[in-house]
């Protein structure tokens, strides 16, 4: 079977299945993803022997350090993705749920319920345990998904995927509504991300070549984002103390994460206050830093480029700009934020609440550090990714995020007049 018919198979046995999902009982999903966790539980040998291939073949094919690191599995590994499957088992179910609901001056009842997607295609790389999450988080909210792992975790996602298949076919669902493509050819990507017939929607995790290629090329709606340019600003109402443990936690808590500060902007009236104990302890972390002309009269530090400020570091680096006010604070952002999130710190709740209002991010934060940007943080309990698209999910996109609403009317032989 070459590529093309095998893909059109997969959505077609995807698209059957998410009608079965749509209807099945959230005790039903539960159990599925509990017997799911017993099947990864009772596979561990076959699953660590299967990374143990994936593991050979990333060393000879040259994979770095941090690479193979993210690909190993061990039986740590595998617990916690046992603990994953059971905290999501344990989330409430958004599907079914009715809200908004009010009677109309006809005397019909509308409201909304809150439905699955249908069919989530879902592209990442190199994380096995990526497959198990993105599989729990799609049956819980009642569809069916199609996953495409990275190559180099080919063998170890295929053993993954039979703990799944067996676990949803202990409790009566179809095999099928979780469906792991077995084959490395590209061509595999560009028909799942083009299979508007089949696939509801594609969510890309992974790096932003990859994700610019889906959203470029996709032909079903997406859920991406690029980018991490994160800002905190802090005003001249800032207190200092907390001024310093947000700046200071927003850069250095994690260096390599969507939600890490990028960005510093400190108003004028403050800099001198505030910089200089801020450099020292980002020097000490060893974060190199990079700043306007009016930042470096306060500190020691490089020039800032045009280009800084439209870079997402991933890394011990920030850039420093010094503004006149909030409102050039938020012009900044305006121009160049990736839209993740962005941060105030000021003890002025006029201003606070002004921010709030202009800065069109998908988190926008008051006296907090932009690391709180996170499903788990926010309640979620669990996260697909984030979103900075301005649809339905924005921000972390939790089981709700996998969901869409339906309009519902409850009349009694109600007609139009």
């Amino acid at each position: 079977m070459n590529v093309q018919d095998y893909m059109v198979q997969l959505g077609q046995q995807a698209r059957a299945s998410a009608k079965v999902m749509a209807t099945a009982t959230t005790e039903t999903k539960n159990n599925a993803l509990l017997a799911i966790a017993s099947a990864l539980d009772s596979q561990r040998e076959a699953i660590i022997k299967a990374n143990q291939q994936d593991m050979a073949a990333g060393r000879d094919n040259g994979l770095d350090a941090a690479l193979l690191d993210r690909l190993e599995l061990n039986s740590n590994r595998i617990d916690g993705m046992i603990e994953g499957l059971q905290q999501v088992a344990a989330l409430p179910d958004p599907c079914g749920e009715i809200s908004d609901m009010c009677y109309r001056p006809s005397g019909i009842q509308v409201g909304k319920m809150r439905v699955p997607l249908g069919v989530i295609g879902i592209i990442y790389e190199s994380r096995p345990n990526v497959t198990i999450d993105a599989a729990s988080l799609c049956l819980k909210s009642g569809n069916a998904t199609v996953l495409r792992g990275g190559k180099e975790a080919l063998h170890s996602n295929q053993a993954i995927a039979e703990c799944i298949a067996h676990g949803l076919q202990a409790v009566g669902l179809p095999a099928t509504a979780v469906q792991v493509i077995n084959t490395t050819d590209r061509a595999a990507v560009g028909h799942l991300i083009t299979m508007a017939e089949y696939i509801d929607v594609i969510v890309p995790r992974g790096g932003k070549g990859l994700i610019e290629r889906i959203a470029n090329d996709a032909r079903v709606p997406v859920i991406k984002h690029l980018d991490g340019i994160c800002h905190v600003y802090i005003d001249d109402r800032a207190d200092p103390e907390k001024a310093f443990n947000i700046a200071f936690n927003a850069k250095t808590h994690r260096y390599g994460v969507c939600n890490a500060m990028e960005t510093l902007l400190v108003h004028a009236a403050v800099a001198e206050q505030t910089l200089p104990r801020l450099a020292r302890a980002y020097t000490e972390t060893g974060v190199e830093l990079r700043g306007c002309d009016r930042t470096q009269a306060v500190i020691e530090c490089q020039a800032a480029s045009e280009e800084d400020w439209s870079t997402e570091y991933l890394a011990p680096v920030l850039s420093i700009k010094v503004v006149d006010d909030m409102q050039a604070a938020m012009d900044h952002i305006d121009r160049y934020s990736s839209g993740h999130t962005e941060a105030i710190v000021t003890e002025d709740y006029t201003r606070a609440r002004q921010f709030l209002a202009a800065v069109d991010s998908s988190s926008v934060i008051i006296n907090a550090s932009t690391r709180f940007a996170d499903g788990f943080e926010y309640g979620l309990g669990a996260e697909i990714g984030i979103s900075t698209d301005k649809i339905h999910a924005r921000g972390p996109v939790g089981l709700a995020g996998l969901t869409s609403q339906k309009w519902i009317v409850f009349g009694d032989g109600h007609v139009r007049k």
